[in-house]
């Protein structure tokens, strides 16, 4: 956990506040120490940004999982738009 808030520019009491808001659940090292992952870090960061602009804690914790459902949603949309769409080469629309 010192190393992660480390590199954040954060404090641990920072990361421990995120953990308890349920925006992070590092996973645990056998000594029992905390350990992110790069994508928690990130998190991490953008939560800092948020509350560092003005907005409270919970509402940084509720934009950021707005923000990952959102771009989730797009990325599957993306997908589902590649392959549901006729390929060139292949028969098109029937016109009567």
């Amino acid at each position: 956990m010192g190393h992660a808030a480390e590199i954040l520019g954060v404090t641990q009491a920072f990361l421990r506040s995120l953990d308890a808001a349920k925006l992070l659940t590092p996973g645990r090292s056998e000594g029992g120490h905390r350990r992110y992952s790069r994508y928690q870090l990130r998190l991490a960061a953008r939560a800092r940004e948020l509350i560092d602009q003005g907005t409270a804690l919970d509402s940084a914790c509720r934009i950021i999982i707005l923000e990952d459902q959102l771009a989730e949603a797009r990325r599957i949309n993306t997908e589902l738009q590649h392959t549901l769409r006729p390929s060139a080469d292949g028969p098109g629309p029937a016109v009567s």
